[in-house]
């Protein structure tokens, strides 16, 4: 009888035999309270995550970060389609009359 608790897989095993034999009902259960903990905890994570970004850090134009205050201009050497909100004179905002 020494033997069987020298080893802790041997006590694992019979500890897992015991739980599906007299918990198998509770499985999905406990299964599924657990899966639902984990979601909660990844979002509150990634809440936490985003909370500790300055705001206006995850704005990104033409693959470079831009700061709060920071003037963007389109590079004249780049091509592609030009948006109309997009305002041609730096002090016209989006959708105002063009002066």
């Amino acid at each position: 009888m020494g033997r069987l608790f020298d080893s802790p897989v041997m006590l694992l095993i019979i500890l897992l035999v015991i739980l599906l034999l007299f918990g198998a009902p509770k499985l999905p259960g406990m299964a599924r309270s657990l899966g639902q903990s984990m979601r909660i905890f990844k979002s509150e994570v990634k809440e936490m995550k985003k909370d500790d970004q300055p705001a206006g850090s995850g704005v990104v134009i033409d693959g470079e970060p831009v700061r709060d205050g920071q003037n963007v201009t389109p590079d004249p050497g780049a091509t592609g389609p030009t948006d109309p909100e997009v305002p041609r004179n730096p002090d016209q905002r989006p959708g105002s009359p063009a002066a």
